[in-house]
């Protein structure tokens, strides 16, 4: 496994995360994901990504009950993120990034993972209903409170995280030093609208996620075929995939992306994941899986070296 700093901060993280998103707490039972991410700290994963609003909650236990009380990892041998936005419940304060919210937010995730403390802690989207400066703050005075050490955001524009580094830097704030965008082969849009340059001009890192469009990448789904046991089979993970998995053109490009990755040695999997490590500003590339071979696969892809001639294949495959 190979780590990369967070940007310009002192932390790391390995160049391959592992995830939860629609997976444990919802359509992966608890054994698997114990396999998996027991496996993925074998492996040399340190970076562990969740949010409150996976599967209410049932995430965060998950991941916190496995690492902590089954894997009995060190608190200090890794990286845990989590993220709140997202409502949890009828309560009209139950979401969004007011200071309240923000608060009881960091609060029961603490509870949840069973630590007393959370690494990065991630804006999940940007709410325009509240301040940004009672944003900035109240990260600020929950690090200075030792329970959180960092904080980021997600699916921000451009202009919100500028917005957000200016209002630290006036009032002395601690910085958010990541940023959470969707980023692959297929939808690449942080670089051309200004996300990707403003997170390099103030030093965030970008923890990228479905860098493997959910697993579309992989070429598991050639000619529109739904294996059995995949996520786009599942009815509730597969939610957000349909459009992929019935697009035939964008899938025949998959297929030739990957004979690519097998005639060089690699999986599909593999190559879409170094594709994403090429940008030395992507920190980690978080992924998900429900198989331990899965997990052992994805995480070679940090040792592969992607060249400007597989860039440029890639480019005629996918333009």
């Amino acid at each position: 496994m190979k780590y990369r700093q967070l940007g310009k901060n002192g932390v790391k993280l390995s160049a391959i995360g592992i995830g939860s998103w629609l997976t444990y707490g919802l359509g992966i039972d608890y054994k698997t994901a114990l396999s998996c991410l027991k496996t993925a700290f074998n492996e040399g994963i340190i970076f562990f990504d969740t949010a409150d609003i996976y599967n209410k909650g049932e995430a965060e236990k998950t991941m916190g009950k496995a690492l902590f009380k089954e894997i009995e990892v060190k608190r200090e041998d890794i990286v845990l993120a989590s993220k709140c936005f997202w409502p949890m419940s009828e309560n009209p304060n139950d979401r969004g990034l007011s200071r309240k919210h923000i608060f009881e937010s960091v609060h029961k995730s603490l509870k949840r993972l069973k630590t007393d403390y959370i690494d990065l802690y991630q804006c999940h989207r940007h709410d325009p209903e509240t301040p940004m400066e009672e944003i900035c703050r109240a990260f600020n005075d929950l690090i200075i409170q030792g329970k959180l050490l960092y904080w980021g955001v997600s699916e921000w524009s451009a202009q919100n995280i500028i917005e957000a580094n200016e209002v630290c830097e006036k009032q002395n704030l601690h910085r958010p030093v990541s940023n959470q965008p969707q980023y692959n082969i297929i939808r690449s849009q942080i670089e051309s609208n200004g996300v990707m340059a403003a997170c390099e001009k103030y030093g965030m890192g970008e923890v990228v996620w479905s860098p493997i469009a959910q697993g579309v990448l992989s070429g598991k789904y050639s000619g529109g075929k739904i294996p059995g046991n995949s996520r786009a089979a599942h009815e509730r993970m597969g939610l957000f995939i349909k459009d992929s998995v019935s697009n035939l053109e964008l899938l025949a490009k998959v297929d030739r992306f990957k004979e690519m990755a097998e005639s060089l040695g690699h999986t599909a999997s593999q190559l879409a994941l170094a594709w994403c490590l090429r940008k030395s500003n992507i920190s980690s590339a978080i992924t998900s899986a429900s198989k331990k071979q899965q997990v052992i696969e994805n995480a070679k892809a940090a040792d592969i070296e992607f060249t400007r001639e597989i860039e440029e294949k890639v480019k005629e495959i996918f333009a």
